[in-house]
């Protein structure tokens, strides 16, 4: 039985089927620009491709539309005010970079010829993250055509970067510098993706990240076996060791203090979780491993979302050749690697992290821990007007209920919390399928014109929303 269409929709739907053609040609010319930022040979790649985005905003009706440059890759900055004085601001996040990629990879096509077969357009970026930022420019079309506005219901910003493959490592700063023009009552996240095709979702939360390498050294080089043997501490054993006191019986981080100040999951959360269609036997296969694991307590949605983690990322000392070298080595290593869920703070981390190796070691092993920049999460509480809004204008779109995720990995979207001081929601359209850093990298054409629809109608809502929230 079908369902009466209201205006707005049908002038939205109308709006984007009109202009969808010239809509996936924009984008095809932008997704030949082989944007990758990690390969220095592309360098001015990256640059064309923010000047080619700076231009099309322009186009699109943004009356400011500029191209910031960093000691690294340009980002792109954009501004739309609402004619609303007491619109709401939001900042759009996304990046114009992509991944490495060459035919000889495992590519059907030329990853930087976008093709079109069975209604998927296969390129990189086409949805890491070019398909995501760009379908915000036939959205904002779309709202205005379908409302009558001249300007935008709320104060629309965006800020591209052009180094996310890149680790970001020039982002936080841009983002102080700049901190008043990006001001924002919310950042709208697009490099994201739903659960699947027939079951779209929010993402409701990023986990943090912190990481550290702790070196250990016994003797001042190696030395025989047989004749300091059981007399002097082997560093490697040392490493071993300390390894193995990283978690206890139950698969809990046994560093003290590591749980401190976490944001429990709510009964409800839990629920929501359950909801969603989780094939384990699926997730095996996808994950390459035999059998699931991790605290006790919690099922694998809520260990890889929705908890913290100690990973061993990589451990080792002493003789790595062929047959044996009867040596006590003089040093060893661990690479440790910490995913934080909201309520952790990375500094405490890294103190109770350094206080831990300390009592681990034993007399006669030295040791230095040397730790990268860390990643904060961040988290949207569920009834935030913010986020309501995301999920009415999604399900509009999608015709049916919008289900909730988080994100197990991290990335720059907790500096634009911390900095800006907004709340951080998640839109994103693509699909696991879509394959992200994998060879034939696709975008689905159906969802990519969802995500047009579901902005077109995210401003209006959001507006009216925040101008009742309490």
């Amino acid at each position: 039985m079908s369902h009466p269409v209201d205006s707005v929709v049908s002038a939205v739907r109308t709006y984007i089927e009109r202009h969808r053609a010239a809509f996936l040609d924009d984008l095809t010319e932008w997704l030949r620009i082989p944007s990758v930022s990690a390969q220095p040979d592309h360098a001015p790649d990256v640059h064309r491709s923010a000047d080619w985005l700076a231009a099309r905003l322009k186009e699109t009706g943004f009356p400011t539309a500029e191209v910031w440059q960093t000691p690294g890759a340009p980002a792109v900055y954009a501004e739309w005010p609402s004619d609303d004085p007491q619109a709401p601001t939001v900042l759009v996040y996304g990046h114009h970079d992509v991944q490495p990629a060459a035919r000889e990879d495992g590519w059907d096509s030329d990853p930087f010829e976008p093709v079109v077969r069975d209604n998927r357009l296969y390129a990189r970026g086409a949805a890491d993250d070019k398909g995501q930022v760009f379908f915000h420019t036939l959205g904002i079309r779309a709202h205005l055509a379908a409302t009558g506005r001249t300007t935008p219901a709320v104060t629309l910003k965006l800020l591209i970067e052009g180094e996310e493959e890149s680790s970001s490592p020039h982002f936080r700063a841009l983002v102080e510098e700049h901190a008043e023009r990006l001001a924002a009552d919310a950042v709208i996240v697009s490099d994201t993706g739903m659960w699947s095709e027939d079951t779209p979702t929010v993402c409701t939360g990023m986990r943090g990240l912190a990481e550290c390498e702790i070196r250990l050294t016994g003797p001042d080089q190696d030395i025989h076996s047989g004749s300091f043997g059981g007399a002097v501490p082997n560093p490697a054993t040392a490493a071993a060791r300390l390894v193995g006191a990283l978690h206890d019986e139950h698969a809990r981080v046994a560093i003290p203090g590591f749980y401190d100040g976490i944001v429990e999951l709510t009964d409800s959360e839990r629920e929501l979780f359950a909801e969603l269609p989780f094939d384990e036997e699926q997730w095996l296969r996808t994950a390459k491993s035999h059998a699931p694991h991790g605290e006790t307590g919690h099922t694998t949605l809520e260990r890889i979302w929705a908890r913290p983690t100690a990973e061993v990322n990589g451990i080792g000392g002493g003789y790595q050749g062929p047959g044996s070298k009867t040596i006590i080595p003089s040093s060893a290593f661990v690479k440790l690697s910490f995913r934080l869920v909201a309520g952790q703070d990375p500094d405490h981390i890294e103190k109770a992290v350094r206080s831990w190796a300390d009592e681990q070691m034993p007399a006669g092993i030295r040791h230095e821990i040397t730790f990268s920049p860390a990643t904060r999460p961040c988290l949207t509480p569920l009834d935030h007007p913010a986020l309501q809004s995301v999920v009415r204008a999604m399900g509009r779109a999608f015709e049916g209920p919008v289900r909730f995720t988080r994100e197990g990995g991290s990335g720059p979207a907790a500096d634009l919390q911390e900095v800006l001081g907004a709340p951080v929601l998640f839109l994103g359209i693509s699909v696991p399928s879509d394959g992200w850093h994998a060879p034939n990298e696709k975008v689905e054409l159906d969802l990519l014109l969802k995500g047009v629809e579901t902005t077109a109608y995210l401003w209006s809502d959001l507006a009216e929303t925040w101008r009742h929230a309490p």
